[in-house]
This record gives structure tokens, sequence and C-alpha cells, in this order.
């Protein structure tokens, strides 16, 4: 089949709805010869070839030379054989460090000019090099067309040696970023090191198209590339009047669709309210005193009324629990900052207390605690709705009275009988995590942060439903951590809680804990009325099981 090939600029601009034009295969853009037109055989014997070429002239040669040493025989008087097999050598050698051969191979046929054997890293930086084949453009992305590889181009002459005293452990890899003074070039450096330290390929990790200036020194040390997670949108979440469309960042089918058939229900039933019943964020150092009636005094004096912080005592020890409003950061540090600060004031008054450590798992911070459960920590937030009788029927595809008993038995007395602490509710979890990974919240607070008890009951004689979650440690922030990298700036820009709130502080913050609770509101209704209606098997093997064939992949 002819197959058309024309340049990326000169193609003509997309048209509205149009997707934008993505490489398909790089290929040389001053001719139509492909890369594998270089040589008559596929690109896999071609370095079969020469690899075997390699092996077998170096151990002629030097079968060869051992017999003129032993022999008393001047080297430099050679034979057509070995001259030959010298002549062979060199162009295997050639060959090889090419690296990938056949581009190598290629540009000494055709005359193009490459860079350091590997002319792809020029083609990735220049867009009027990107060519597509217009065949391509007909079919999606798996359906007998390959993606666009993942391409890292290789180091450079002068970053060889700084690879090699990095793998030699010279130069340690946490200090690239400051010896060389680019981010991304020490991301490459370190990613190359480590797999030749490793001999493990990271082919599959994306390394270009991450701004990691962004993340120096506040989000991710010694980078080496960039996890890829889809983002999908749930909604619209009618909340307090005012529609949200929900980003959610996942890899479990389902999640995205269920959560987005609760917000339809919501939505049909004129929305969901919400009610903000703390805000504040802790934290709980542990100090400790020669004895306990010494600890007892400091619980008990007018600075701890004063500053209206939660004092328990156990033994000689005493857990100080500090809790601060943060504006719209989540306030960790902002809070650990000021507790500090606290500390080094008590002394004066307490010179025998001992600071054990600025925290003392009182606060309670990624780890499901009672404390957070019952005192909150972050936003406490309720949010309710109630979803008419005909809209459980068919957008739901279940009934009023199997909901309530379904959430009775299951939210409440099977969480019981576990034991939950903070677990009385179907998934909390799922959406919580999604919303936080999208928008830049720290993900491990998604332990305390899904503490949520679900309610349902049955109103209006029993025709409908009024469901609830109340979710006392819902800690996030719009400003600080990785809030500020450009892919999750984006989705809280779209909910309209990115940044600061300069007029209200910690307003955008709040908003957002509003978000998340309302979008748990909608995930718990239907994931409990597919449970109800038998769905979530059928569900789940229609939307979460690929269809591709494993073995062809994996081949």
């Amino acid at each position: 089949m002819d197959v058309r090939r024309r340049h990326l600029n000169q193609l003509p601009p997309p048209t509205a709805g149009e997707p934008l034009l993505k490489p398909h295969k790089y290929q040389q853009t001053t001719n139509n010869t492909k890369a594998s037109d270089a040589l008559p055989l596929p690109l896999y014997l071609t370095n079969g070839v020469f690899f075997t070429l390699f092996f077998s002239v170096a151990y002629f040669l030097l079968h060869r030379w051992r017999e003129k040493i032993r022999n008393s025989m001047p080297l430099h008087v050679v034979t057509l054989s070995e001259l030959a097999a010298v002549v062979s050598l060199i162009a295997s050698v050639i060959y090889l460090l090419g690296f990938f051969g056949i581009d190598f191979v290629q540009s000494l046929i055709t005359g193009r000019h490459t860079h350091d054997g590997w002319d792809v890293e020029d083609e990735i930086n220049s867009v009027d090099r990107f060519v597509i084949e217009e065949d391509s453009l007909k079919k999606p992305c798996g359906a007998g067309i390959d993606c666009l590889p993942v391409v890292v181009a290789p180091a450079k002459a002068a970053d060889e040696e700084i690879i090699k005293s990095v793998v030699a452990g010279t130069t340690p890899s946490y200090s690239l970023e400051t010896k060389l003074g680019d981010c991304r070039k020490a991301a490459l450096v370190r990613r190359e090191a480590l797999q030749r330290i490793t001999g493990k390929s990271l082919g599959g990790l994306p390394l270009d198209g991450f701004d990691y200036d962004s993340i120096l020194g506040q989000c991710c040390e010694m980078p080496v590339g960039y996890i890829q997670i889809p983002v999908g949108i749930a909604g619209p979440l009618l909340l307090d009047g005012r529609e949200f469309s929900v980003p959610m960042a996942t890899t479990e089918g389902c999640l995205v669709a269920s959560t987005n058939r609760g917000c339809k229900a919501i939505h049909l039933c004129g929305g969901a309210t919400s009610v903000l019943l703390r805000d504040g964020m802790t934290r709980a150092p542990v100090v400790r005193f020669g004895t306990a009636k010494r600890a007892a005094e400091l619980k008990s004096s007018r600075f701890a009324r004063l500053q209206g912080i939660k004092c328990a005592i156990a033994g000689k020890n005493l857990y100080t629990r500090f809790t601060c409003s943060t504006g719209d950061a989540m306030g960790m540090n902002m809070v650990s900052k000021g507790v500090q600060n606290v500390l080094d004031f008590l002394q004066n008054d307490f010179p025998d207390m001992d600071v054990i450590g600025i925290s003392g798992n009182f606060c309670s911070d990624k780890k499901p605690a009672a404390v957070n459960w019952i005192e909150g920590r972050g936003k406490s937030v309720v949010c309710e709705a109630i979803i008419k009788e005909e809209v459980v029927r068919k957008v739901l595809k279940t009934d009023v009275a199997a909901l309530v008993e379904l959430n009775m038995l299951k939210n409440l007395t099977g969480s019981a009988m576990a034991g939950a602490l903070g677990g009385f509710n179907a998934h909390a979890s799922n959406i919580v995590s999604a919303v936080y990974i999208a928008t830049g919240q720290d993900p491990a607070q998604n332990v305390e942060s899904s503490h949520c008890i679900t309610m349902m009951e049955a109103v209006n004689d029993g025709k409908d439903l009024h469901v609830s979650v109340t979710m006392p440690s819902i800690e996030v922030g719009t400003v600080g951590g990785g809030t500020q990298l450009a892919s999750q700036s984006a989705c809280l820009n779209l909910l309209g809680v990115k940044g600061a709130n300069k007029e209200s502080a910690g307003s955008n913050s709040r908003l957002l804990a509003s978000i998340v609770a309302g979008s748990v509101l909608a995930g718990e209704l239907s994931l409990m009325s597919a449970l109800a209606a038998g769905q979530l098997v059928n569900s789940h093997m229609k939307y979460n099981r690929s269809s591709r064939d494993v073995t062809k992949i994996s081949s």
C-alpha cells in the first residue's frame, strides 16, 4: 500500500472537534525511504547479523594474532583474509555503536547528519521533523495502530562520564540537580545510571513532558520519570446550588462511571447540600518530665488554657494536641512550625521538659485513629440529599426500602461486626483517593480523610430516600505541595478553587472539602444501588476487564 507522508508543519490546523495529530513513527523527512529500507533484512535479523559478524571476526583475529606471536611472525604483515576480517570488524563496531543500529547505518547510506549516532532526540526537539502516516489518523490508538512509543534520548558524550561516576558511586545520585544545574538532565542521568546498575529497563516510564524544576525541593527527590494516571470527569455535581465537574484520577474501571451516575441522580432531585462543622489542622508533640506530677502541672497551666489545646497524659509523658486554622493550605508544615515555637516558649517556664518528638501520633496523621473520628481533623463536613422515588427506580434501578435495609446491614451492622474505625461506608476511600490524586493532595491522608458514615432513611411517607455522608477528617488544601504542579493545578482550576482565596482566606480549601464530600455522597449512592440491584459483578465484568488479547501483548 502506498503510504503518503508529510511534515506536521505542512498539515492544516485541526478543525473544531478534530483531535490533535500525534506522530505515529519516526521516519526520514528528506525522502520516502523508511528506516527498514536501509538494508534488505528486517531490523532484528540485521542486528543479529552484525552481532554475529562482530564476535566471529574478533575471534578469528585474536586466534590469528596468537599464532603469529607463538611463531614470532610480525603482526603488521596481514593476509587478505585478515584484512577482510579487520574491515568487517570496523564495520560491525560502527554499526553497534549506533545502539539502535539501523538508524546509524541509514545515516551513512543516505548521508543524513546524526548527533552522537542517534538523531531521534533532534527529531523530538524539532516539530517540523515529525512526520505521520495519514492512514493512521483514521484509526484510534490500539486499533491496529501502535501508539507513540516512549522515547528517551540516550546520554550524550558529555554526560557519559557523569553516568559512570554515579554508577561507580563517586557522585551521589541526590546531588545531580545541583551538579548539573538542569533538573531534566539530572533525571535522565539518574535514570540511565539506575538502568545500568540494576540491569532493568525503564523503557515504559516516561521522562519527557514533565517540568522537573517544579518539584525540586518540595515534591519528589531523585526523580527518574513520572507515572501516567488517567483523569476522568464525574458530574455535573449539583452542590449547594452550584455545579461542579469533578476530576478523578484512577485506574479502577467503573469508579468514574458509578460516581457520575450518583451525580445524575442527585442533580435530578435538586442537588445536595453541605455543612462545614469544623476546620482545624492538628499537631500533637510528645514531651517528657521527670515525674507524672510535673507533667500534670503543664497540662493545667495557663498556657494550655490560653492556647485551647487538648492534653492527655500517659505516665510521665504528656501529649498535647494543637488545633489551628491554616487558611487555604492543608497546613501540616504550618502547624508544625507554630507548635515548635510554642514548645520553645514553654521551656522557659518548664526547663525540665524533654521534647521527645514534634509528633507523638496523638494528632493523628495518616493513620486510622478514634481521635480523628471523634474530634475531627482538617475539615469536618456533612453532605446530604433527598432522592425522589422515581429517580431511585429509573436511574438507580432499585427501590428505597432495599437501599435502607442494605445500608443498615452493610454499612452500619456489618462494619460494627468488623470492628471498623470510621469505615461505616461502602467505598468512600475510592472517591477520596481519586479526587486527591487529581488535585494534588497528599494521597496518604486518604486514610483519615476517608473516615465516613453513610446514612440512608426513607422519608415523605417512605417514598423518597434521604442519604447523607458525615466525614470528620477531610484534609485538603489548594496551595502548597502538589497543588502547584501543572496537571493538578488545572484540575483545581476546573473546580474553581485554584490557589488561595484573597477575599476570604480558607474558603477555597473549605469548598474543596465540600466537593469531596459531595462526590463521596454520589459514589456511595451509586454503589449501594448497584449492590441492592445485583448489578455490581456484571458492571465490573463489563467495564473493569480488558478485552485485549494479553497473550499477544506479552509476546
